[in-house]
Parts: C-alpha cells; sequence; structure tokens
C-alpha cells in the first residue's frame, strides 16, 4: 500500500467490496441505531421480492416505523424462541395481515425454481462505513455489513503500521460492549443484530461472536504460514489478510456462511461458582480452517465427481465435529448442473456425545428436520423387535 494510514485501508477494502457486488454506503446516513437497521434495504428488499405480502402487511401495521418495530421485535426475542438475526434471516417473520414475510433467499442448490433464483438475485449485501452505533453516545465503528438491512457483522481495522491487532481486539472489550452505562446497544446484543465481530490488521485478523468486555474471547482468522500460525506476505505489497475481503467476504461465498454455516448451540455446563449446572448459549462462526476445507471438499467433488478420497486432518479442539456436520450436509445437498451428486452421506463415528453433536448442528444448518436418519445399536434392536421376518440383528 502506498498509504498505510486506517482511512485508506478502509476505503480500500469497501472499494474492492463495491467492484465485487456490495452496495456500499461511505457514512450511516439511514442507519436506524436504535433498532440497529438499515430500513431502505430492508423496504427495497421486501417490495422486489414480496411486493403484494409486504404492502398487506404494511397496511396492517400502519406505518413504517411500526412495520419495523415489529421487525425489531422479532430479532430481539430469545434465540431458542426464534429470535436473533440468524433465525429471522432463515424463517422470516411473522405479520398480521402479510402471513410470513421472507427477509432473506440463499443460494438455491438448482436454477429449476425461477422465483428463487430471482429472489437470490435480489439480495442486498451491503458495507458501510463509520457507523454511529452507540445509542449512549456518539462511538463509530469501522465497517458495518448488513443483508437485506439487517446488520450481521462488524469490523474494527488498524493498520500494523501504526497499531496492532491487539488493539483492535482492545477496542472490542473496552468500548464495545452490548450494555453502556445500563444502556442497551442494539447492534451488540449477542444474536440478535451482529453475529460475528472481525478484528483486523494488514497482518494479521481475529474473530468472536459473543461481545462481553474483558472476557471477550477472539479466536485467528488467519490462513496459516509454514505449517504455524498467522498469514504468508501479500501478493505484490497487498495485505497479509487480503483473503478477507478477496474470499470470504466475497459476496455469494459470505452469504453460504450465513445462510448455511452459522449456527446456534446450546450446551448444559457445570457452574462451580454456584455448584449448578447452567445453560450457555453460542453463535458458532466457522474459523477459516474450518470454511477452507468445506469450501476445497466441495469444489474438489463438483469438479472430479464421486468415488475419490479426502483427508481433512484437523488437531485437538479445533472444531472437527462442526467440519464434518457442514462438509456433511454440503454435500448431501450438493447439485452439479441441477443433478444431485449423492443420494445419501453416511457418517460413521465412536462416540455417542459426538454422534448427538453432528445430528443437532446438522439438523440446524438443514432447518427441515428430514436430513437426518439415526442407525445406533439400539435403533437396530428396535427394528429387530419390529421386523416381521425377524432378519434384523444387533451388531
Amino acid at each position: 500500500m502506498a498509504d498505510h494510514h486506517e482511512d485508506v485501508f478502509e476505503a480500500e477494502i469497501c472499494a474492492y467490496l463495491a467492484d465485487h457486488g456490495w452496495l456500499h454506503s461511505a457514512d450511516d446516513t439511514g442507519y436506524d441505531r436504535e433498532r440497529a437497521l438499515f430500513p431502505r434495504d430492508v423496504f427495497e428488499w421486501l417490495k422486489t421480492t414480496q411486493k403484494p405480502a409486504y404492502e398487506k402487511a404494511l397496511r396492517a401495521a400502519g406505518s413504517e416505523a411500526k412495520f419495523l418495530d415489529v421487525l425489531a421485535t422479532a430479532l430481539d426475542r430469545p434465540l431458542e424462541h426464534g429470535g436473533g438475526t440468524l433465525n429471522i434471516l432463515r424463517n422470516g417473520v411473522q405479520y398480521i395481515g402479510g402471513g410470513r414475510l421472507k427477509m432473506a433467499q440463499f443460494r438455491p442448490e438448482t436454477s429449476l425454481n425461477a422465483t428463487t433464483n430471482e429472489q437470490y438475485a435480489a439480495m442486498r449485501v451491503r458495507v458501510m462505513q463509520q457507523v454511529h452505533f452507540s445509542t449512549a453516545d456518539q462511538r463509530s465503528i469501522d465497517l458495518l455489513f448488513f443483508i437485506n438491512g439487517l446488520a450481521v457483522a462488524t469490523v474494527e481495522l488498524k493498520t500494523d503500521f501504526t497499531q496492532s491487532l491487539d488493539e483492535a481486539i482492545n477496542q472490542y472489550r473496552k468500548d464495545r460492549q452490548p450494555l453502556t452505562k445500563g444502556r442497551p446497544e442494539p447492534l451488540l446484543s449477542f444474536g440478535h443484530r451482529a453475529l460475528v465481530h472481525f478484528a483486523v490488521s494488514n497482518d494479521l485478523a481475529a474473530m468472536t461472536t459473543r461481545l462481553e468486555g474483558e472476557k471477550t474471547h477472539f479466536l485467528p482468522f488467519n490462513v496459516g504460514h509454514d505449517g504455524g500460525a498467522g498469514n504468508p506476505l501479500g501478493a505484490e505489497g497487498s495485505s497479509a489478510t487480503a483473503y478477507l475481503w478477496e474470499r470470504v467476504w466475497e459476496k455469494h461465498a459470505w452469504l453460504n456462511i450465513i445462510g448455511r454455516l452459522m449456527i446456534v448451540e446450546t450446551k448444559e455446563e457445570w457452574d462451580v461458582a454456584t455448584g449448578t449446572s447452567v445453560r450457555r448459549t453460542s453463535m458458532l462462526f466457522p474459523r477459516f480452517h474450518q470454511w477452507e476445507a468445506v469450501t476445497n471438499i466441495v469444489a474438489a467433488v463438483s469438479e472430479e465427481g464421486v468415488g475419490h478420497r479426502y483427508l481433512i486432518e484437523h488437531s485437538a479442539g479445533s472444531g472437527k465435529t462442526n467440519t464434518i456436520a457442514w462438509t456433511a450436509h454440503r454435500l448431501a445437498r450438493l447439485h452439479v448442473n441441477d443433478e444431485k451428486v449423492f443420494d445419501s452421506v453416511i457418517v460413521v463415528v465412536d462416540r455417542t456425545v459426538l454422534d448427538g453433536q453432528l445430528q443437532e448442528a446438522i439438523r440446524q444448518i438443514d432447518g427441515s428436520g428430514k436430513i437426518v436418519a439415526t442407525i445406533s445399536p439400539e435403533d437396530v434392536r428396535k427394528a429387530g423387535a419390529k421386523s416381521k421376518s425377524g432378519c434384523w440383528q444387533p451388531l
């Protein structure tokens, strides 16, 4: 880069995205910080894809403001009760008079349905600069990403020549919290608006899905270099983190991550301090190595066809369960030239806990609840007991 200032870094990223299918706002004009929405894109998406139902719902609501209030209320609902950005993007929102309005159409597996393909082509992906996010003061965040007017990601940028990645991470920990003096910051509420937060410098990147002050935990989001951490040098003087906006934030790849890969996970955990079991909900965004593994497998199968063997290597604790789930789901849904590639995908595991985690992950990604069938020793015994011929025997 000829100029290493942060604003130039920010402008270069936005220019690249704008040249590759993203809508671009150079400032936050039109951003509704109280609802953490960009209304113009919400209305444009609905008018373009579902005009009669949208107009009916708008009349029933009585005004655009009240229409947006319904959407905001749905987003604010608990995640386990269908609220949050991910649920609303995947399942839509219920309006009196308009029925259920779709808030997104993720990429169809085939080109056979003209309506869904037209709706996918109408998807509005926007990057907005210098967004005044706080409802309590005038703090701003470097970049905010939207899908059809719904906030999905924030980005804080630093140039290594003046500040490090740690500065961006510390900024999130200290100045980007869900509450400001007891007042909620809608954009930063876990799972209810922005789903993921990126800290990015010229050389390194990290991300988190939950902001909780000093306890905020960031995970590296790097390509890796020479068998270790970090990133290789960028080509011809470009940033080492250019893979983010060139590959991960590429419009179709980005929509696939939000629509097909993110997972809401709820686990029972033992609280040592209170001596009780507590439920903790996490938002899982694929780490770079997970996303790349799934992407590369799907690309290889699409190009080479069936009958080949591939190996994904995972270190302990690096998220193999979700990589398996994402890969299995993508292959089960994979079509090439509008033809389904696999009739079935069989996942064989050696641990009951892992099997349960995989089933839940795949069901959530799929949404239909019809893609997973379990074959366990207990299932075999039950099938044997019901079989008239008695040919089913437990192994």
